[in-house]
């Protein structure tokens, strides 16, 4: 489309001329897809059931879009084309749409540079260019059937996405794109059977269980007070089972941060020999 609008292809006025109203159809319908991709594209990425549903909303919309150019081409080429061509040159066209044709297509007039034909510097009345119905019906031809049989070859393919679209759609959930670890980093037996040796031998060994009750009853007491974490450094060794650990009161200020930070260093010094 874009190359046909800024005259990139060999006679792309012709059709700027002769088919406008099929090509901005046809424009609007790939700049409304390219906008239905991007949600698409954003939907896939976030994982979005939301953007999806509009996705496939849009996908119809799309698919309406789509057909109507071809419907279009496919009547103007197949039901009395020379009467179109008659009446589109004679009653639709000017001067300038006349210039332009006959300068792409190097003809004179419609049947003869005497019959509806722009003066220029090729065609005036002893030209021998020829006239332009018989060069712009076969371009006509040409074009028209290029167009729609392009457009409904997508035709498949768009009813395809649409229904991977609803499918998509109507199955995502939270889990949708998730869980799916690499190979290269999933975890083999070998790796687990390391992390649940360290995690059984510091994780439940009574010196660090004790450290860190300790830890997170001195910050509970700092906002809500000795008693909250009392409370909560009890019921926290039920749960850890560390009744047969010696209860010890809770020591404010600048004591049990000693205490802490020389268990801090024997711990460290404990883990770096072992």
């Amino acid at each position: 489309m874009l190359c046909t609008w800024f005259d990139v292809w060999k006679h792309a006025d012709v059709v700027r001329v002769g088919n406008r109203d099929e090509l901005i159809v046809s424009t609007i319908a790939a700049a409304f897809g390219i906008i239905t991709s991007v949600i698409g594209w954003a939907g896939i990425l976030l994982n979005n059931r939301s953007f999806l549903a509009v996705y496939t909303f849009f996908l119809w919309i799309c698919f309406a879009l789509l057909v109507t150019p071809g419907y279009l081409t496919f009547k103007r080429r197949n039901f009395n084309l020379d009467g179109k061509v008659n009446s589109q040159w004679g009653g639709e066209f000017g001067l300038s749409e006349w210039l332009r044709i006959q300068n792409q297509l190097n003809c004179c007039g419609f049947f003869s540079p005497f019959v509806e034909a722009a003066v220029s510097q090729v065609c005036f009345s002893r030209s021998v260019l020829p006239g332009c119905k018989g060069p712009y019906m076969d371009f006509e031809r040409f074009v028209l059937e290029r167009w729609y049989t392009v457009i409904f070859g997508l035709v498949p393919f768009q009813i395809a996405t649409i229904v991977v679209g609803l499918l998509c759609s109507n199955h995502i959930t939270y889990r949708f794109g998730k869980g799916m670890m690499p190979k290269a980093y999933r975890l083999s037996m070998n790796s687990m059977a390391l992390i649940m040796d360290n995690y059984a031998r510091y994780a439940f060994s009574p010196p660090l269980a004790k450290y860190l009750a300790q830890r997170s009853t001195s910050q509970l007491a700092e906002q809500y007070g000795e008693d909250v974490a009392s409370d909560v450094l009890a019921r926290s060794r039920s749960n850890l089972q560390l009744d047969a650990l010696p209860a010890e009161p809770y020591a404010s200020g600048a004591q049990a941060n000693s205490s802490l930070n020389t268990f801090s260093t024997k711990h460290d010094s404990f883990r770096r020999a072992t």
